[in-house]
């Protein structure tokens, strides 16, 4: 039942989360000064970091001070939550455009550094599309777990969990001391909307005029588009070509019904077992895992319903275009 409560428990969550992002922003002038004093120099564990690039670095004078920055934990190795998480950044990274590496600094710190070499890293950043201002740095065990407990990220290994950690990101101002918590998974428009407006003021306040709640329209989600947008896109489109996996066009077809559920609720499971198809896609697109994203039942129903729609609107659309494009005179 949980479970299946989980997509209406979403739509509330989109909601929760523009009231919580208000209130935080009415509190921020109070909160700003309050932690600017904790959150300082003295507050931060200077240590030093490698970037994938093999450069060494200090956390504090090199990384954070005078910066906006955006700081999450991952592993190379993580198959649930580091794949979504990671992509999920890939696409607030693009949102922000030019910003990133400029004014906007992003930080995945690796929180297994024995086995996640700066070599290794390079590799990963490289497989989910990392641009320019998106270090992924690794360490001393020691030092990163000090730094993710005092920044409010560290959690306790838990044998029974697969992933080792919670998808947390921590996005930062620290020349004005603002600072919060939010889940790294979530909408990359809400996160983008944090950093590039909350944090920044440089993006959407001067390119949009301010508009009252009552005037906002109502927000209108189709379930399929919904459960989409928050598990799949942050890796696939549908019609538009392959991102970090494959585009997702005819799948429904091109793949068995029954497979195809099974591979969208326990991928991890299907390519322990070797099966020929998930081990081809794995190879085909950089070893990237796709995450198990312990969708119930309904929600890969109908994600897969939207799926066929959405392929059913492209085959139209492209056969209108080759229409058109033999008979040119049909639309005067």
């Amino acid at each position: 039942m949980q479970r299946q409560r989980r997509f209406c428990a979403g739509l509330v969550l989109v909601s929760a989360l523009s009231i919580s992002a208000i209130i935080f922003a009415y509190q921020a002038p109070n909160a700003a000064a309050f932690d600017n004093a904790r959150w300082g120099a003295n507050f931060f564990p200077n240590i030093e970091l490698t970037n994938q690039d093999g450069k060494k670095v200090r956390f504090y004078d090199d990384l954070v001070k005078d910066k906006i920055v955006v700081i999450n934990l991952i592993y190379t190795r993580c198959v649930d939550s580091c794949p979504l998480e990671t992509a999920r950044l890939a696409q607030v990274q693009k949102l922000l455009g030019g910003a990133v590496g400029k004014e906007i600094f992003f930080y995945s710190i690796s929180i297994d550094p024995k086995r996640d070499t700066p070599a290794v890293l390079k590799a990963y950043s490289e497989k989910y599309h990392a641009g320019p201002g998106w270090m992924f740095l690794t360490g001393k065990k020691e030092d990163i777990d000090l730094l993710s407990k005092k920044i409010g990220l560290y959690t306790e290994p838990d044998p029974n969990d697969s992933d080792g950690h919670a998808p947390s990101v921590l996005i930062g101002n620290e020349p004005t001391g603002q600072w919060m918590r939010n889940g790294a998974t979530d909408n990359p428009r809400f996160l983008a909307m944090l950093i590039g407006d909350w944090l920044n003021n440089w993006k959407y306040s001067r390119s949009k005029k301010q508009q009252t709640y009552a005037e906002a329209r109502p927000m209108k989600l189709d379930p399929g588009q919904y459960v989409f947008a928050g598990h799949c896109a942050a890796c696939h489109t549908i019609g538009h070509g392959d991102k970090i996996g494959p585009d997702l066009v005819g799948v429904t077809s091109a793949r068995n019904r029954d497979w195809l559920k099974r591979f969208i609720q326990e991928p991890d499971k299907v390519l322990a077992e070797k099966d020929p198809t998930a081990v081809t896609l794995f190879e085909r697109y950089k070893q990237v895992r796709m995450p198990n994203l312990r969708l119930a039942d309904g929600d890969v129903e109908t994600v897969i319903k939207f799926l066929e729609q959405k392929t059913a609107e492209h085959n139209a659309k492209t056969l209108a275009k080759e229409q058109q494009t033999k008979n040119p005179r049909s639309s005067d």
